[in-house]
């Protein structure tokens, strides 16, 4: 038997028996190239890539915008932006020249101490910072439209400033193949048309089309918008299982970040030898509520048997979806339901829909989902598509009754970041 231990408080383990279990996937450990991890920034810092150093793009007197992830991310922002400013003084653009804009998506604001964490107690006082609001008409400007057409709608700011540079972290992402890199603009600090129009061209492809590869349609746009956006240059990190700064990747916006896809992929791309009948994911880092927390439902799908039983372990103190409220009445539904729903307008919030898609493709289409969830009680559960369970035990035991004693099970851990490949092994059964 496995024991099987769950990263949060109060939830209890799960036990497995040995014949059952395929494989327990996890990101790796790793040592960050030289000295500390930020020290791996300032070396990023000084060999960018594609791009001459930041302190030699710019020039004293101009003004430069940083745009940083919010609390759903665990970039370490506050000890990479003095690293930054740094370089930044460095080509002689002063404080008082800079600031800050939080790339909130369509997420709900941050609070004040959420704000002082994430810049940094040090700086937060002593710079400018602000939150974007992509559901606010007058902060935005519509820049044009790209060769795809996608209405281009972002944050006036970027608009306001000399330089865009974006400091973020690089994971496997279900929308646009590895987070990082543009996405920064785009959903970061676009309008909600924007983010709806790239985002469903997502929901039109399986997964595992286009989580964890570099080159893809959404990314594509996503690129293009940014260029637009005038996003000049990256600071992103690869954090490792214990998050640390395992590779830092600076400079252009799409080659750079080509380069930090391949070093996420070494910590976060972890091969299982077979599909499996019932696959348990928990959902860390991405925890604060289930539009988050899907994260781990994504991974968990890739491992996962068509008829299939997804089990999803996850606190979500902050419910469903804050920024999303109507998810709940909705539900997540098969794809064609919500692809009729779109093409007659019945659903006007194509991020919305998307996230429907992506979640109803796994437990609608392709399997069935469990969920334990102590912040999201049975009866909203069941009207999302889940079928609640109150332990890890009980929903593994519920599992095995829908799949029989002999099914096969993939545990993930850190299932929020991780990118499940299967690599077949000789003699699999």
């Amino acid at each position: 038997m496995t024991r099987i231990a769950f990263p949060y408080d109060g939830f209890g383990d799960m036990v497995i028996p040995d014949e059952n279990l395929l494989a327990v996937l996890a990101p790796r450990t790793a040592t960050p190239p030289t000295g500390t991890d930020l020290d791996e920034v300032r070396r990023a810092l000084t060999e960018p890539i594609a791009s001459p150093r930041l302190k030699d793009m710019v020039k004293r007197g101009e003004s430069a915008l940083l745009l940083i992830d919010d609390n759903t991310r665990n970039t370490p922002a506050a000890r990479m932006l003095p690293l930054v400013l740094e370089e930044l003084a460095a080509g002689g653009v002063q404080l008082q020249d800079t600031a800050i804009l939080i790339a909130l998506g369509t997420h709900r604001p941050m609070t004040d101490a959420e704000v002082e964490e994430k810049v940094g107690a040090g700086l937060v006082g002593r710079i400018r910072v602000f939150q974007h609001d992509a559901h606010d008409e007058s902060g935005l400007a519509h820049i044009g439209v790209t060769e795809h057409g996608t209405d281009v709608w972002v944050n006036k700011l970027l608009l306001e400033f000399d330089h865009v540079i974006a400091l973020g972290h690089i994971t496997p992402h279900r929308v646009a193949g590895f987070s990082g890199g543009a996405k920064m603009v785009q959903p970061g600090v676009s309008g909600v048309v924007t983010t709806g129009q790239t985002h469903w061209i997502s929901a039109l492809y399986d997964g595992a089309e286009i989580m964890g590869t570099v080159d893809n349609p959404v990314r594509r746009e996503m690129n293009a918008v940014a260029k637009k956006a005038g996003l000049s240059f990256i600071v992103n990190v690869i954090l490792d299982r214990e998050e640390r700064i395992y590779r830092c990747v600076c400079g252009d916006p799409e080659k750079a970040h080509a380069v930090g896809c391949e070093a996420s992929r070494e910590i976060f791309g972890v091969p299982f030898p077979e599909y499996a009948d019932i696959v348990v994911t928990d959902t860390f880092p991405a925890d604060s509520e289930l539009w988050q927390a899907a994260k781990g439902i994504y991974a968990g799908d890739l491992p996962l048997k068509r008829g299939g039983v997804l089990i999803t372990v996850t606190p979500c103190p902050e419910g469903v979806a804050q920024g999303h409220p109507e998810l709940v009445e909705i539900g997540y539904l098969p794809f064609s339901d919500v692809k009729e729903m779109v093409d007659r307008n019945e659903m006007e919030d194509l991020t919305m829909a998307a996230h429907i898609v992506h979640v109803g493709r796994i437990i609608r289409d392709k399997g069935r989902g469990i969920m334990v969830c102590p912040c999201i009680d049975d009866a909203t559960s069941k009207k999302l598509g889940f079928i609640p369970a109150s332990t890890p035990q009980e929903a593994l035991d519920i599992a095995f009754s829908m799949t029989g004693s002999d099914a096969t099970v993939i545990v993930l851990q850190n299932g929020g970041d991780l990118l499940p490949i299967h690599e077949p092994r000789r003699n699999a059964r």
